[in-house]
């Protein structure tokens, strides 16, 4: 697999965050393995974007009580991400800036929705504000890193997807590793330096 260590970040680009949420971190409702390692890499992408004055956004679960995905309502998953919940709150350590763009998700009890572009006007945003590529790094990636980046690719924007910045779930044994290699065969690059150049 061809993989780029140095990133040149520009004028174009956006960063998204994918859903570093305390419930998807050790110790959460819905916690993926080694969740927290993705923090300070995109603490250090998130430092690099603002100092070029690019764009931030994060997206979140932001579910109601009776969500769809949840076990008691016929759904694959624990409760989790209840909006206004500590759960739902994004990690105590990731240094989002004060202008960074939050973008809810799975907020219908009846629909699910692991992309940050489903149901939200994550698509225009990017597009009024210029951006030709984006950035992904967050959680989980065999569910919504693999969803935002096949609708990102979907919607016409290049993708960056950030190796080093994401963990997978693994429900099932090689979920994480299938998924990346599903992303780069739709298109998207793979970064998997430790740290962004400028």
């Amino acid at each position: 697999m061809h993989t780029e260590r140095d990133l040149a970040i520009g004028k174009h680009d956006a960063l998204i965050v994918v859903d570093v949420q305390n419930d998807f971190l050790p110790g959460g409702a819905l916690a993926v393995n080694d969740g927290d390692a993705v923090i300070p890499l995109i603490n250090e992408c998130m430092r690099l974007s603002t100092a070029k004055r690019l764009p931030i956004y994060a997206t979140r679960d932001w579910h109601p009580v009776g969500h769809c995905s949840f076990v008691k309502n016929g759904g694959t998953w624990p409760n989790h991400c209840v909006a206004d919940s500590p759960g739902a709150q994004f990690a105590e350590d990731l240094a989002l800036p004060d202008d960074v763009i939050i973008v809810n998700k799975g907020t219908d009890s009846d629909k699910e929705a692991y992309s940050g572009f489903q149901g939200t006007d994550l698509s225009d945003q990017l597009h009024a504000n210029g951006v030709k590529r984006v950035i992904i790094g967050g959680l989980a990636t065999d569910y919504c890193v693999l969803n935002t980046v096949n609708d990102a690719l979907a919607n016409g924007f290049d993708v960056v997807l950030l190796t080093h910045a994401i963990r997978a779930v693994d429900l099932n044994s090689g979920d994480g590793d299938r998924a990346i290699a599903s992303m780069r065969e739709r298109g998207a690059k793979i970064h998997d330096g430790s740290v962004l150049t400028d």
